[in-house]
């Protein structure tokens, strides 16, 4: 018999679909979302509101932002910028994890407040900025305010597809996500489907990079797939950040478990919260030899990278239900990819 005191289990499923061939025209089916339950005395509202109120508020960002001539300034730092001016300005990175571009992104953060990512050319040149806190300045008056019609009246019609070879990529975005080329570099503007459409996070990748990636998706390996595990606790952790929220600890059990969850689905090609042996998250939680209170469940399969991954979880109500719940304190996530190169995320939260 399971010994929970608490038992809330959020479980939900992406329901966001991955590019399509550029011959095919039929829709990918929609994945399966599984509503929300609970097993406990006190309910999901009653202890969330419980949580908050001893939860310690984090401050929010406050980088000292300046004007720009450029299309896109992230904590000033824009493309082309030489690495140790860079550094000098913002300090040292304080991870690096291989990206979906060859390169490895470069963790800038005060306890994930002004976070951002940057990568790096051979010579030492910024090709690639990442951030999902209002910390950007543009020369086109863009900002953290600015709506999904806003960005598209100041940046004119978004990109439909991306060729890669013969091939062409679309995107799917459901409106979660433009994608521009502008000023010699591919800009997406994510916007956040619960507050308005407004721009909530924002990627700069130099036309260069962009164009020596051979295919939407990378080549798996032990190294990327360890990136895009920590860069999607970074993402969690970042936007609890900018929420106020406890920040999250890494637990390398909870990684074990959503590893083998996210393998077994990329090997035989399924997508469910539910194993193959009949396993709820909770059984194969308590299998990994995890104590919790509460506990809870993301998944995603097929988005381009953890990027992707994070922001459409955020505009998928259970998903952001999990990333913002103040009774979390631990994360572990775990990533597998099949045979067409798509990654499979799980994401397992608790509080013990």
């Amino acid at each position: 018999m399971r010994k929970l005191f608490l038992a809330v289990l959020l479980l939900t499923a992406a329901v966001l679909t991955k590019p399509v061939w550029e011959d095919e025209a039929e829709q990918l089916a929609s994945l399966e979302v599984l509503a929300p339950f609970f097993d406990a005395a006190e309910s999901a509202k009653e202890l969330t509101e419980r949580v908050a109120g001893e939860a310690e508020v984090l401050p929010a960002p406050a980088p000292a932002l300046e004007p720009t001539e450029a299309l896109f300034a992230i904590r000033n730092v824009t493309l082309g910028m030489e690495k140790d001016e860079v550094q000098q300005d913002i300090g040292l990175p304080l991870r690096l994890m291989e990206n979906e571009y060859g390169t490895q992104w470069h963790s800038y953060h005060d306890d994930y407040s002004g976070y951002m990512l940057l990568s790096f050319d051979s010579g030492g040149r910024v090709n690639g900025m990442f951030t999902n806190q209002d910390i950007f300045t543009s020369g086109k008056g863009i900002t953290g305010d600015s709506t999904r019609e806003e960005v598209r009246s100041i940046l004119g019609a978004p990109l439909s597809y991306l060729q890669k070879g013969n091939i062409q990529y679309l995107f799917d975005s459901k409106e979660q996500y433009d994608v521009f080329r502008l000023d010699s570099a591919y800009i997406t503007v994510f916007y956040d489907l619960h507050e308005n459409n407004n721009v909530t996070a924002v990627q700069v990748i130099a036309d260069d990079l962009e164009n020596e990636r051979p295919s939407i998706y990378a080549e798996p390996g032990d190294a990327l797939k360890e990136g895009y595990e920590l860069l999607l606790f970074e993402l969690t952790n970042s936007t609890r950040a900018e929420f106020g929220l406890p920040l999250l600890e890494w637990n390398p059990d909870a990684q074990a478990v959503a590893r083998l969850h996210s393998e077994e689905m990329a090997e035989n090609s399924y997508f469910s919260h539910t194993n193959m042996a009949g396993r709820s998250p909770f059984d194969r939680m308590e299998a990994g030899g995890i104590s919790f209170y509460v506990a809870g469940e993301n998944l995603a399969y097929g988005q381009y990278s953890s990027v992707f991954a994070h922001e459409g979880l955020m505009n998928s109500k259970g998903h952001r239900e999990n990333i913002l719940k103040p009774a979390f304190r631990h994360l572990g996530v775990g990533v597998a990819f099949n045979k067409e190169k798509q990654p499979f995320f799980t994401a397992n939260f608790f509080d013990d």
